[in-house]
């Protein structure tokens, strides 16, 4: 690809950050209460809460190899991106218009079907930024443009979920319109996120390794590539032990503890705090010991939140445990997102990613379900305790991963 000028890398940095600003807006609204959403509001089941999050992830599987396919024959990722992302968050008027014609029991599982088709779009908006922003910002300028970017829209996230808690606060919880009116204001902000996507200055060439012939190799030969392989086995375990928690944090927080819209925006914002705060600390750290020893460490953080969570049931103390947790969750986004445009063959990219993320989204269709199904055969402390148990072993194998790598910079440096 050619290398784009110093203005138009600043101007692509510049309009990537208000983008995502009002990008997270819309889907900080949608993603934090939607879950209370459905169970308070809608008086979903545990099945339900678990297909809210499974769904999403099958669809996300559907869609991957399909955007892979198509986006390779775009002259353009960026208008790509822009039309999967406009169709994507139309899904948000209609999260808000459905009440209006269905009700009764089946109203809840079709919301969470409506959440789960909106991954079918947002899968190829998602791959399609991806893929065109690792061409748009030098790798050069990855770790501070990627730390500044998520500080500011992790800020403007925190905004967009402390206002509308408040907000709700003073409505009853199983009052529906509120929360009809505030997916109505995502799809307005989603226009802005639009616009700003318009916005960015794209070189437009054409992948010479991306016919069919050569993604059909590429499905056997993924793993061939030793540093994808690794880090792609780790990503898995990792995500397998994060993913099947999601319901069950849900269920703890909202059934068991019972936290109200307040509380989730205050569990919210006590995440993105520590988050805003640490974002470029993660980027530094990467830098000096590596972002593979600093992802393991990240991992680490993670994995003690589970066990930290179900000591107590106290809002004010769970507050506390998303603060702490904020920190490690920065590391996490930050650098499994880095350390992937890092392993991934620069020609190849698109095609790398859509292999992750297929890959990713398996298992975020069983995690959910299998944490449900032990939080039934077994007991909650026990499904959170396993968990923990599985960040863990991603812990391990980073930790080894780190230092055979350092290992074997050493034997290059003095062979014997």
């Amino acid at each position: 690809m050619l290398q784009l000028v110093s203005d138009d890398v600043q101007f692509n940095e510049h309009v990537s950050i208000l983008n995502g600003s009002y990008a997270n807006i819309g889907i900080s609204i949608v993603s934090n209460f939607a879950p209370l959403f459905i169970i308070q509001v809608l008086h979903a089941n545990s099945q339900d809460v678990a297909l809210l999050n499974a769904l999403p992830s099958l669809f996300t599987i559907l869609a991957t190899w399909l955007g892979a396919l198509w986006l390779s024959h775009t002259m353009s990722k960026k208008w790509f991106c822009i039309r999967a992302t406009a169709v994507a968050r139309m899904f948000y008027g209609l999260l808000a218009i459905t009440p209006f014609f269905i009700h009764g029991s089946l109203l809840p599982f079709v919301i969470v079907v409506l959440i789960a088709v909106m991954n079918i779009p947002q899968s190829f908006s998602g791959l399609s930024w991806t893929s065109l922003i690792g061409d748009l910002i030098p790798e050069n300028r990855r770790a501070l443009f990627f730390g500044k970017r998520n500080q500011t829209i992790t800020i403007v996230g925190m905004l967009a979920t402390v206002i509308p808690g408040l907000i709700l606060q003073h409505f009853s919880p199983t009052y529906l319109p509120p929360y009809q009116w505030f997916f109505f204001l995502a799809l307005i902000f989603s226009g802005l996120e639009v616009y700003y996507l318009i916005l960015h200055r794209e070189q437009m060439v054409v992948d010479q390794n991306t016919s069919t012939g050569l993604r059909i190799k590429r499905r056997i030969g993924y793993l061939k590539h030793h540093p994808y392989r690794r880090f792609l086995i780790g990503s898995i375990i990792f995500n397998l032990g994060w993913q099947m928690a999601w319901p069950l944090f849900n269920i703890y927080q909202i059934q068991m503890a019972g936290a109200t819209a307040l509380w989730i925006s205050a569990f919210t914002v006590a995440a993105q705090m520590t988050q805003i705060a640490t974002f470029h600390l993660w980027g530094r750290w990467s830098e000096r010991k590596g972002n593979t020893w600093t992802l393991a460490l990240a991992c680490f953080g993670m994995a003690l939140t589970p066990i930290a969570t179900i000591l107590s049931k106290n809002l004010i103390y769970l507050t506390g445990v998303n603060l702490f947790s904020g920190i490690f969750v920065a590391g996490v986004q930050l650098l499994f997102f880095n350390h992937l445009l890092e392993v991934a063959p620069k020609g190849e990219r698109t095609s790398y990613i859509a292999h992750y993320n297929m890959m990713i989204a398996v298992v975020g269709f069983i995690a959910p379900e299998f944490g449900v199904w032990l939080l039934h055969v077994l007991h909650m402390n026990l499904a959170m305790s396993i968990s923990a148990f599985v960040r863990l072993a991603s812990v391990a194998l980073f930790f080894f991963v780190a230092k055979q790598t350092q290992n074997q910079k050493k034997t290059s440096i003095f062979p014997s």
